[in-house]
């Protein structure tokens, strides 16, 4: 559990700082920055999971909208689902939820169902885009019980579903791959390649004006 934890905090620690080409002088102002998070997490002042959810939310469209009375999806609620799913593949430790909401409109046990529903298509949408079925935690319904819009009438930003980070999967608390080593520094990577190159084609250039 300890290494899950520093895991984290690298990657959320990493994920502030700005990235410098390889080679370059350290910046020693970030030392220290991941054990301190990490130990805020231990004594309890951070919650991972709420931070991972809130950086899911802020990174990835969370909440698919749809049609009055139906639970299909629509091309945009496929466009924000592909989203999703690319950003759940590169965290095989974590788990998610799905909501479903309803509007007003009919019974509230009708609703309850509906919602239930469009929770189910928007698994079903996740897991045949590669997202193994046992990390979706599971799927609720809310119904007509939490409107965004408190309305009677049909109101289509309350038809919808919401997708939360809830969890860590059992049994790969301890795992790094080679997939999430690669999300850590990836950015890091990339930015000395460019450079590289950049100095490279620049020493070309200069080389082609001398002769």
């Amino acid at each position: 559990m300890l290494k899950h934890i520093a895991l984290f905090g690298l990657a959320l620690t990493t994920g502030a700082c700005a990235y410098q080409e390889a080679g370059n002088p350290l910046d020693e102002s970030q030392f220290g920055s991941a054990t301190a998070h990490n130990s805020a997490v231990l004594t309890g002042q951070i919650n991972v999971t709420e931070q991972l959810a809130t950086r899911f939310a802020d990174e990835v469209p969370n909440t698919i909208n749809f049609d009055f009375d139906d639970a299909r999806l629509d091309a945009a609620a496929r466009v924000v689902l592909d989203e999703q799913a690319k950003w759940i593949k590169q965290f095989p430790e974590v788990r998610f939820r799905v909501y479903g909401h309803t509007d007003a409109v009919g019974s509230a046990s009708y609703n309850k169902r509906l919602g239930l529903r469009r929770a189910r298509t928007a698994v079903n949408y996740l897991v045949s885009h590669g997202i193994s079925r046992s990390r979706l935690e599971a799927v609720a319904s809310f119904g007509e019980t939490q409107p965004l819009i408190v309305t009677d009438g049909r109101e289509r930003r309350n038809r919808r579903t919401v997708t939360q980070v809830s969890g860590f999967v059992q049994g790969r608390v301890n795992e790094l791959d080679g997939r999430y080593g690669q999300i850590i520094y990836r950015d890091y990577v990339q930015s000395a390649v460019v450079a590289s190159t950049l100095q490279y084609e620049g020493a070309i250039e200069s080389s082609s004006l001398s002769e």
